[in-house]
């Protein structure tokens, strides 16, 4: 891994820590963050330890409602860990477009790194570009546009920087995924994520700009932290629920408030999905 600001090393290693220190060996090698509409997967799991995001000195302070800004282990697919995976379960992110900087999840990805993750599963809540995925859908991101030409890795020194993107998202981890939803009947789209910076949402001209380029779906997150995932060496899996149709699509009027009340009508079949995946992932 490159260089990177000596205060920033400081601190995921007081993080990474704490962690240990908490948890004990062995520890997950699967971690989770949660978008809007997938929070009530933190309820599923067992044997579950809380850590705020305030207590772990790497880790950012959040602003937008939805993000509880807590991490949390726990085992998923079993009782008291039987049978079940150890995961890390991050409730909330940091968005670019509190700052206009893309590194604000850096330090949580890093110190999950030194902690021994190797899969990243990331899920969001996203406008759609297809007119037959429509609200309440999921989609398996295969791919992404990084629209705002910005990255988490500017100021980083040395040949790591340069991260290879092909096949961001696993092919692996997807095809699982992919049988997964069949195996429980859960409708999975699959498609391009597009990420632009926000906080307002898209125009309509924006819209039909990033439909000619290839893209299904439309959000404010993600891109980072599959960058920062794949330059720490880690498989990525992305997510996305639809919580609304993109601008100029439909005559609907698009707020937070908006997304935020989709994403809670189909968080039972986002959790449903995620928590038959997760542990079924090949580590």
């Amino acid at each position: 891994m490159a260089a990177q600001p000596e205060d920033l090393v400081e601190r995921i290693a007081e993080s990474a820590a704490l962690l240990r220190a908490l948890i004990g060996e062995p520890l997950p090698r699967v971690a989770v963050v949660l978008g809007s509409g997938w929070g009530p997967l933190a309820d599923a799991l067992t044997g579950a330890a809380d850590t705020a995001y305030a207590d772990l000195p790497a880790f950012p302070l959040l602003a937008v409602g939805g993000h509880k800004a807590k991490l949390r282990f726990g085992y998923l697919g079993g009782k008291g860990g039987v049978g079940g995976r150890e995961v890390w379960v991050l409730a909330g992110r940091k968005h670019p477009y509190e700052t206009g900087e893309a590194d604000g999840m850096k330090g949580p990805v890093r110190t999950l790194a030194a902690l021994g993750v190797e899969t990243l599963v990331l899920t969001n809540a996203a406008g759609s570009l297809d007119p037959a995925m429509r609200p309440g859908s999921l989609m398996l991101i295969n791919d992404h546009i990084n629209l705002v030409q910005r990255s988490p890795l500017i100021g980083e020194k040395g040949d790591g920087r340069f991260v290879d993107m092909n096949n961001a998202y696993c092919p692996r981890l997807r095809a699982t995924a992919l049988a997964v939803a069949k195996e429980i009947g859960q409708p999975l789209f699959e498609g391009v994520y597009a990420w632009l910076l926000g906080p307002q949402f898209e125009t309509p001209a924006e819209i039909r700009m990033v439909r000619m380029l290839g893209a299904q779906a439309v959000g404010m997150s993600t891109v980072p932290e599959t960058i920062l995932a794949r330059h720490a060496g880690m498989r990525v899996l992305g997510l996305s629920l639809m919580t609304n149709m993109a601008a100029g699509m439909e005559a609907e009027t698009l707020s937070h408030a908006h997304t935020m009340a989709t994403a809670h009508t189909a968080a039972a079949s986002a959790t449903a999905l995620l928590a038959a995946a997760v542990p079924a992932l090949e580590l």
